[in-house]
């Protein structure tokens, strides 16, 4: 039994038959929980007549943090240690009546001229505390100021297209390449009025909001769905002409004897008649078309994602030339080490999720 200036006057240490033996066991098992291991050294130094400041010292620990486990250990010895003590269950966000009516109010439209409920109208609305509708929303699934967008496909050939392409890439022909084409247009070359500062410590980098634009280009590109690699091209412009001469680029890259079949959406340029033409003149390639509203179901979709978010987005670039250098080598480092495309959604799940949107668009219309 140990007492010093800093120990409370109400705890008394003491070690009963075992308990040291115990305690040690505890500091030199490499399994044992962090919290076990310094609750254990609080009570042998407090044992061995260490000050409370030097407790502190030694195990990290709040004044407060060392008087709890001294008083638990004398309360329920080494078992103490072990075990946390339970907690009272949280109370219900509020009553059963005032978080329904309340969920009732949150579905139907807003006051006056707004959009949306905010946490705070609501909680003067209702008369209740702006943690209170917070927690009756997080309980029920609600988030007022969240909104996500989407656009169902109105093409009378989904279903079939939907087959068709999915059916390339879960099982593509043999002895032919399989293709996914498309365009970013308009990627602009913006450099920073003020240079950026890094990330540091306690904040984030940064980047001015304004910016000077220095000329956009388009990017074509052609994804290999069976080893992931990607073909691409800067253009100046987005038309059928720079259309037909990355087709061209395509035709003397891609191996003679080889059938192609290109998955595309149905951007103008790819239904001009002279790439129809061209196509007439190529009997071994084939166009798949997306239906329409469905550019999602285009592979190449997602490198365009990885693209803006990894490359594009923070880049500053001083030049068209500058960007157009770091595309290039955006796309080389992509290619030295690409993971095939691997389509996993069940095209009829889709075909009903679409049959199911009609049916509430129409209900509401």
């Amino acid at each position: 039994m140990l007492y010093d200036a800093g120990m409370r006057s109400d705890v008394e240490v003491r070690l009963g038959p075992g308990d040291r033996e115990r305690l040690e066991a505890i500091l030199a098992d490499r399994n044992s929980a962090q919290k076990h291991v310094w609750r254990a050294e609080i009570v042998l130094l407090s044992a061995d007549g260490v000050g409370t400041n030097e407790v502190m010292r030694r195990t990290g620990k709040s004044k407060p943090c060392v008087w709890r486990w001294q008083r638990r250990f004398m309360e329920a010895g080494v078992d103490g240690l072990l075990r946390d003590k339970t907690r009272k269950p949280g109370r219900a966000p509020g009553p059963g009546p005032v978080a329904a009516r309340l969920i009732e109010r949150t579905l139907g439209a807003p006051l006056g001229e707004t959009t949306h409920w905010t946490s705070r109208a609501m909680a003067k609305v209702a008369g209740l505390a702006i943690s209170t509708v917070q927690k009756i929303w997080r309980a029920h699934g609600l988030a007022p100021h969240r909104l996500r967008t989407f656009k169902l496909s109105r093409d009378p050939q989904f279903a079939s297209k939907i087959r068709d392409v999915v059916g390339l890439y879960v099982d593509p022909p043999a002895h032919a390449v399989v293709l996914s084409v498309d365009e970013k247009s308009q990627i602009q070359a913006l450099d920073r009025t003020q240079p950026s500062l890094p990330m540091k410590k306690g904040r984030a980098g940064t980047m001015t909001h304004d910016y000077i634009r220095n000329g956009t280009t388009t990017l074509f590109a052609a994804m290999n769905v069976l080893d992931g690699t990607v073909i691409g091209q800067c253009m100046q412009r987005h038309r059928h002409q720079e259309f037909i001469r990355f087709l061209n680029r395509l035709e003397r890259d891609i191996p003679a004897g080889k059938l192609v079949h290109v998955v595309l959406d149905n951007y103008g340029s790819h239904k001009h008649p002279k790439v129809r033409a061209w196509l007439s003149r190529h009997p071994r390639w084939t166009f798949h078309f997306t239906p329409t509203s469905a550019s999602w179901l285009n592979a190449v979709e997602g490198f365009f994602a990885r693209l803006s978010n990894r490359r594009l987005r923070r880049g500053v670039f001083h030049s068209l030339v500058d960007l157009q250098a770091a595309i290039n080598r955006y796309l080389a480092e992509h290619n030295q080490s690409p993971k095939p495309f691997v389509w996993t959604a069940d095209p009829d799940a889709i075909i009903a999720a679409a049959s199911r949107g009609y049916q509430v668009l129409d209900s509401i219309h």
